[in-house]
C-alpha cells in the first residue's frame, strides 16, 4: 500500500471513531459529554446541596448583605440567589426585588480558566471549600466558564417574556418532550406548587431549568437543543392556564 492510499484509509478510520483497533472519542461524543457536564454544573449553580444530597445549610451565608432581610438560611447559599437566573446579578433581574443584593453577576467569568473559577468558589467570600468534592467544583466551574448563555437574546426583560418565539411550533415541542410529565395544561406533577404558566413570571428561571433540568429531579436537560426551541416552548407555556 502506497503512503497516499494508507493515509486516506487511516483518515477514514479515524473519522469513524477508531484508529488501529483502539476506540477514540468522536467530536460528537465529546460535545455531548460536555453538554452533560454543563447541565450538571448549572444544577449545582441552582441548588448544589440538593444535587449532591447534602444537608441544607441552616445559617445565612456570611456574604449575604445585611441590607436584604427578605431571604435567609439555605436560600442564601444558592449561587443563583446572588448572581441571578440571568447570570447578571445586580445588573439584571435581581437589580430589584426580594433578591436584591448588589452583588455582581458571573458574566465576567465566562471563558475563564475553570481552575481559576474553582479557586474563587473556595475563597473566603464564597466559603464552599469542603462543601463539595473536586468533581462537583469542576462541573460548576465549567458551567460558569462554558455554559452561560446571553438570555437577553431570548427574553424581553421589560415584558418579562420570551421574544421571537412561535407558540404553535412550541406546542408541538411541548407535547413531544414535556407533556408526559407536566400534562398538556402544564399543571403536573401534583406536588409542583405553581403551574408552568404561572412560573413564566420568571422567564429566566424557566429557561435555565428547561436547558439544564431541575436539581434532584428526573427532569431532563435540553441544552443540547437550539435555544430557539426553548423559546418556542416557553412561548407556548405562557398561553397555558395559570391556575390548576
Amino acid at each position: 500500500m502506497t503512503w497516499p492510499i494508507f493515509r486516506a484509509v487511516l483518515s477514514a478510520t479515524v473519522s469513524a471513531g477508531f484508529v488501529l483497533g483502539a476506540v477514540i472519542i468522536s467530536p460528537a461524543s465529546a460535545a455531548q459529554e460536555l453538554q452533560g457536564q454543563l447541565a450538571r454544573g448549572a444544577k449545582l449553580y441552582d441548588k448544589w446541596f440538593a444535587v449532591i444530597k447534602a444537608e441544607k445549610p441552616k445559617d445565612t451565608h456570611a456574604a449575604w448583605p445585611a441590607s436584604n432581610t427578605k431571604k435567609k438560611g439555605n436560600t442564601t447559599w444558592r449561587c443563583k440567589s446572588c448572581h441571578g437566573w440571568d447570570y447578571q446579578g445586580k445588573d439584571g433581574a435581581y437589580a430589584s426585588g426580594s433578591y436584591k443584593t448588589g452583588i455582581k453577576g458571573i458574566g465576567g467569568m465566562a471563558g475563564a480558566d475553570p481552575a481559576k473559577i474553582v479557586a474563587v468558589l473556595k475563597d473566603d467570600a464564597h466559603k464552599l471549600a469542603g462543601k463539595m468534592d473536586d468533581g462537583d467544583f469542576q462541573d460548576l466551574a465549567m458551567f460558569v466558564s462554558k455554559g452561560q448563555i446571553d438570555m437577553s437574546k431570548y427574553i424581553d426583560s421589560a415584558a418579562k417574556a420570551p421574544k421571537g418565539g412561535d407558540a404553535a411550533r412550541g406546542a408541538g415541542y411541548f407535547t413531544t418532550m414535556c407533556a408526559q410529565c407536566h400534562g398538556k395544561d402544564g399543571s403536573l406533577p401534583k406536588d409542583m406548587k405553581k403551574t408552568l404558566a404561572k412560573q413564566m413570571g420568571n422567564p429566566w428561571e424557566v429557561m435555565h431549568k428547561i436547558l439544564n433540568g431541575q436539581p434532584a429531579e428526573q427532569m431532563p436537560a435540553l441544552r443540547a437543543l437550539d435555544p430557539q426551541i426553548v423559546v418556542d416552548i416557553m412561548t407556548h407555556v405562557a398561553t397555558l392556564p395559570k391556575e390548576k
